[in-house]
């Protein structure tokens, strides 16, 4: 396997989590019935985030806390949530690629899920 490089690997990985995300009744619901998004128009600015986060490049603009607050609003985000969100990404993380990439954007989700939650709890 090889190491997250460019983002085309972020777009992979995005769909392939998405897809996990997608599958699993726990979360899949949040996505479809509360944010209802539309995955092909959500992909591409997934992989912004990710490809700023992960390369600092791209375009990504959004307030990725105020749309995650937003949504909070909607239907409560739990710890069990955040750790199902988790441990999908880096499942997906680990069966596509291995690397210092890999491993740091690993980290990277796991300080954003982390913020988020101390974020939306104290909210």
């Amino acid at each position: 396997m090889k190491d997250i490089e460019t983002r085309e690997d972020i777009a992979l990985l995005m769909r392939e989590f998405y897809n996990r995300l997608l599958a699993d009744p726990a979360i899949s619901y949040i996505f479809t019935d509360v944010a209802k998004i539309d995955l092909e128009a959500h992909l591409p600015h997934l992989t912004d985030f990710w490809e700023l986060s992960l390369f600092h490049t791209g375009n990504y603009k959004k307030n990725v806390m105020q749309l995650h607050l937003d949504l909070n609003a909607k239907e409560s985000l739990t710890d069990t949530h955040f750790d199902i969100w988790l441990s999908h990404f880096n499942t997906t993380t680990d069966t596509l690629f291995t690397g210092s990439n890999t491993e740091k954007i690993k980290t990277r989700a796991l300080s954003i899920a982390t913020i988020m939650k101390i974020k939306i709890q104290s909210a």
